[in-house]
């Protein structure tokens, strides 16, 4: 990140001498002069590093006098071990923005300009140390102006590795749904965006991989693009031209805004105004939705195609639903057939897939939801040392893996479902990646306890094929609950609070709803919420009104099927009622379950909100919504019972029945269902505020997918602060399954599986 000119420009300042110099392990230097100089050096090398740079650790010894003469940047290292941070790719800086819309610059309309300060990083480097012949740029001769630029230690453009121009660098290409070229350059971008306005389709090969872009003020067109890409009622992420066009649509505090043009450049969660601007954004880019998923331009490219279009856009990723994001031209012609009807590509190759980020802000700090550009592979930095690296290879669902190397958890971009075969690639190929990148065998593979989790089956063939090779199960809810305490740095102990809509839990059942005592060995279960029946296991994930059936069984028994008048009974069949009774009382296929997840989705089914879900977590994100507005300290009662045999070995359970007894009640009554939802929420944020005075632990860690609920989440923060304790939360580590990873290896270094 232009740290080597930054040690050149500061050292030739002080009149010092000696040498800098980067290597696999990091970066190296040497001064020497008058001591007074010398001593000013590492305040100033601290205080005034490049502003996309951070010190990580920083060592320093004084030696003899070598007799330098001048200061110099010496050629890369590349010997030793590799632990060097790769830089996340990031958004184009303000120096590089002006140059491409200044007609008397040589760098006008070019789509690839980049600097120091901007551009790819991650998404185009193939091995340490960080050079041009190691990155996909290799293949791009400079031309003598850029040479100069790159060789010259004053210039940004110093050693920025992917410097290009027009005469040298990549350039655009837009291709027919065949492949054939119709347009190049300035051209074909102009061609793209006279398509979008009309209607059409667009496949445009952005930084980390494809994009569809269409017009997102057209309807037709956004029906057409779910139609083809199989995504029904899933929210479109947008991309609009400028921060006063997004502010026309939504509600931006300063720290959302401080997001939006940041260099990670995000998609952020914004609020809908009440009024926005009529006819800007389509009604069906988010049905039903409060919020928008919004962003900003984040390269030269898509900044050159806005300031043609001027209006905001769907930016969704490049492939169908469940499957990774194409990366290649080629390979985006037979995965996007039929999706498509044009696309803008260039010929700087892709190394790796990068989805675009999405955050959103929470007790006034950002919580990353989706990690990946911007962000991955920044690392998580562990107090545990450890010798061996280890790969943990995450969940089945909002995939991620994670390599250890050192005191660093180097955390992977979104790799998404392993629900099809090229998403199972993708997550092999990311694993096979990070190898590569560090040099590294792991001595430990981390994986979930779930047996069918395919990232579980590869996990123990890696450790079967590979000598000294071992695999460390990890239960799903603790993996959580160490992953928001690593991130925060707490160090046990602590109560962990896993809530999520499934994993796999130590007697076979499906948790979700988890208290633990974490100590520094061990994380015992102290606390859970009362299990009921899943009819139909898996089925009922996208069925909210099969997790209400189960909840009303457990406590009404067979009468429950005669109750009409409940709206998760009728919106049954007789015939799939009769199926479901079967199923119930005979205990097929039935799987019981202490998620809260799956209470969000009773929940949202008992109310009449959502029956049957088109995308993970529709139920519970509606219920979440049907609280906005409502103001009120009333809640449902979720008492703490003790276990019936009374052994302290138990863990204590939440019995919702009452709180479904007064629900029903309500109901009765004609209850509008925001003041249900609220009273739902604060039930379920006092529950945390009981079990922790229970447990008598100041510390408390908050994980697991329900904690993306920003209701759920900041009422639950509250309550604990009030009550004295502290409660922690994740920001730049998803609480969902995108952060089980870190969880996971610092589990298996806690079971000391690595040799220290």
């Amino acid at each position: 990140m232009g740290f080597r000119p930054f040690v050149f420009r500061l050292a030739t300042d002080l009149g010092l001498a000696g040498w800098v110099s980067n290597s696999p392990q990091g970066l190296s230097l040497e001064v020497e002069g008058a001591r007074a100089s010398v001593e000013r050096f590492l305040p100033r090398l601290r205080a005034e590093k490049p502003p996309r740079s951070f010190i990580q650790s920083l060592e320093a010894s004084w030696l003899d006098l070598a007799g330098h003469n001048g200061f110099e940047i010496r050629q890369s290292q590349t010997r030793g071990g590799k632990s060097a941070l790769v830089m996340a790719d990031t958004a184009t800086c303000p120096d590089c923005l002006r140059e491409i819309f200044d007609p008397a610059n040589r760098r006008f309309r070019y789509p690839f300009t980049n600097c120091i300060h901007c551009g790819p990083r991650f998404s185009i480097i193939e091995s340490l140390p960080y050079d041009r012949a190691n990155t996909s740029m290799k293949r791009f001769p400079m031309c003598p102006q850029c040479q100069a630029e790159y060789e010259d230690p004053r210039n940004r453009r110093f050693h920025a590795q992917p410097n290009a121009c027009p005469l040298c660098g990549p350039h655009l290409e837009l291709w027919s749904a065949s492949g054939d070229a119709i347009f190049g350059n300035h051209h074909a971008l102009l061609a793209g965006a006279r398509a979008i306005r009309r209607g059409r389709i667009v496949a445009l090969k952005g930084l980390g991989g494809f994009q569809l872009v269409i017009a997102a003020r057209d309807s037709s067109a956004v029906r057409r693009l779910r139609q083809r890409k199989h995504r029904e009622e899933k929210p479109f992420a947008l991309m609009f031209p400028s921060l006063a066009a997004i502010q026309s649509v939504c509600e931006v505090s300063p720290l959302e805004e401080r997001l939006l043009l940041s260099p990670e450049s995000p998609i952020v969660l914004l609020r809908r105004l009440p009024s926005s601007r009529p006819g800007s954004v389509s009604p069906e880019v988010a049905p039903g939705n409060p919020y928008l998923g919004a962003m900003l331009p984040s390269t030269p490219l898509h900044h050159l195609l806005q300031s043609e279009l001027q209006f905001p856009v769907v930016a969704t990723s490049g492939n169908l639903s469940d499957e990774p994001i194409c990366t290649d031209e080629h390979e985006a012609l037979q995965r996007l057939r039929g999706i498509a009807d044009l696309f803008l590509v260039h010929d700087r190759p892709i190394v790796r897939h990068v989805d675009d980020s999405v955050v959103r802000v929470m007790l006034d700090r950002e919580l990353v939801l989706r990690r990946a550009r911007g962000y991955a592979p920044l690392p998580i930095t562990l107090n545990r040392p450890h010798s061996k690296s280890i790969l943990a290879v995450g969940g089945h669902l909002k995939n991620a893996v994670a390599l250890s190397v050192g005191p660093d958890v180097f955390i992977s971009q979104h790799i998404g479902d392993l629900e099809t075969e090229p998403a199972n690639t993708a997550f092999r190929r990311v694993i096979e990646d990070f190898e590569k990148l560090y040099d590294t065998k792991p001595a430990v593979v981390a994986a979930d306890l779930h047996p069918d989790y395919l990232s579980t089956r590869f996990a123990h063939d890696f450790a079967a094929r590979e000598p000294n090779s071992r695999c460390i199960g990890v239960q799903h809810h603790l993996a959580h609950v160490l992953s928001c305490m690593a991130e925060n740095e707490v160090e046990p102990p602590a109560l962990g609070v896993a809530w999520d809509g499934t994993g796999f839990g130590l007697d076979g059942t499906i948790w979700g709803g988890e208290f633990f005592d974490v100590t520094e060995t061990e994380g015992q279960r102290i606390a859970h919420f009362r299990p009921f029946r899943l009819p139909g296991g898996d089925a009922a994930v996208k069925e909210p009104r099969r997790s209400a059936l189960g909840l009303l069984y457990e406590v009404f028994g067979e009468s429950v099927f005669e109750r009409k008048d409940l709206a998760p009974v009728a919106a049954f069949s007789r015939r799939e009622l009769a199926a479901l009774k079967t199923m119930l009382t005979g205990n097929i296929n039935s799987p019981l379950t202490s998620s809260v997840g799956r209470l969000f989705d009773a929940m949202a089914s008992l109310i009449g909100l959502r029956q049957s879900t088109r995308f993970e977590g529709q139920a519970a994100m509606e219920l979440e919504f049907a609280r906005d507005g409502v103001e009120t300290e009333l809640r449902y009662e979720l008492p703490l019972l003790a276990p019936q045999s009374r052994s302290p070995a138990l863990p204590l359970v939440l019995d919702w029945a009452p709180m479904l007894h007064a629900v029903l009640n309500d109901l009765e009554l004609g209850k509008n269902r925001g003041e249900i939802a609220a009273k739902f929420h604060n039930a379920l944020a006092e529950t945390i505020v009981a079990v922790a005075r229970h447990a008598a632990l100041p510390r408390v860690a908050l994980s697991g997918g329900c904690f993306q609920n920003r209701c759920l989440t900041e009422r639950a923060v509250v309550r604990l602060r009030q009550e004295g304790f502290r409660p922690y939360w994740h920001q730049r580590v998803p609480p969902n399954d995108g952060g089980l990873a870190l969880g996971q290896i610092v589990a298996a270094l806690r079971q000391n599986a690595v040799t220290r």
